[in-house]
């Protein structure tokens, strides 16, 4: 089996929290990959320099000067930090994004019912580079900007790009999708650590949904997960970054 794990940017931005979730990484055994996010990054610098950010159900808007700042952000800073972060654990890693041997190519979403920008929306992820990388003993880690032959690069939301990659890999062997946040898992209160949601249905999202528990970023990582399990990803968690190897969180069936 192959892991995926992807971290979000609350987690990337808490460097003691991103640490202790690395070292636990480390010890996972088997091939695995790792997809982060860094919003929190991005939007302060896009702030520094007077860019304005516009975030729809958790969905970065993306003009060609905000597409400067996340490439910068996403497939430099925060992806080569990583990267030397797990090699310092004794990990061989190597940090990519999608544009990288066409790792994961992307059409840019269209503009109706919402123009979100210079975003992409992944159709074929180049399963031979990676397994080709893992069989080598390398383990990656990739940054969320995808590759569209038409008009270059796209942003595209991190939670998609796990289940892309988890899905495309799903096709030739069995693969666990795993989603990391500072949360415990899916919270009927978010502020309440033990109103988790241990397993949850397709009935049971739309329900939540309408009802608000569901709502804004959480939206798409519980979107994709469904959409990973019918193209045939084995399992699908949603857990805190500190329980990556317990088990605890929210199970996706």
């Amino acid at each position: 089996m192959i892991k995926v794990f992807k971290i979000g940017g609350n987690v990337v931005d808490n460097l003691a929290a991103l640490d202790s979730f690395l070292s636990d990484f480390v010890t996972v055994e088997g091939a695995k990959i790792l997809i982060h996010g860094g919003g929190k990054i991005a939007t302060q610098i896009s702030k520094s320099l007077g860019i304005p950010t516009t975030m729809i159900e958790g969905r970065r808007v993306t003009d060609a000067d905000t597409l400067g700042v996340v490439t910068m952000v996403y497939a430099g800073g925060v992806n080569k930090d990583i990267t030397s972060r797990l090699q310092r654990k004794g990990l061989n890693t190597i940090g990519l994004c999608g544009v990288d041997g066409c790792l994961i190519a992307s059409h840019r979403r269209k503009p109706a019912p919402v123009d979100y920008g210079l975003v992409g929306d992944p159709y074929k992820v180049n399963t031979e580079l990676i397994r080709t990388l893992t069989d080598a003993g390398y383990n990656l880690v990739i940054a969320p900007i995808t590759f569209d032959p038409e008009c270059g690069l796209l942003n595209t939301n991190a939670d998609t790009v796990a289940a892309a990659v988890a899905t495309g890999l799903a096709a030739e062997g069995e693969v666990e999708l795993i989603y990391c946040f500072e949360k415990s898992g899916v919270l009927r209160d978010v502020n309440d650590e033990s109103s988790l949601i241990e397993h949850i249905t397709r009935e049971d999202f739309a329900r939540l949904r309408a009802e608000g528990v569901v709502a804004d970023g959480m939206l798409p990582k519980l979107e994709n997960s469904f959409k990973a399990i019918d193209s045939g990803v084995a399992r699908v968690r949603i857990c805190s970054a500190e329980n990556i190897a317990s088990g605890r969180g929210t199970v996706l069936e």
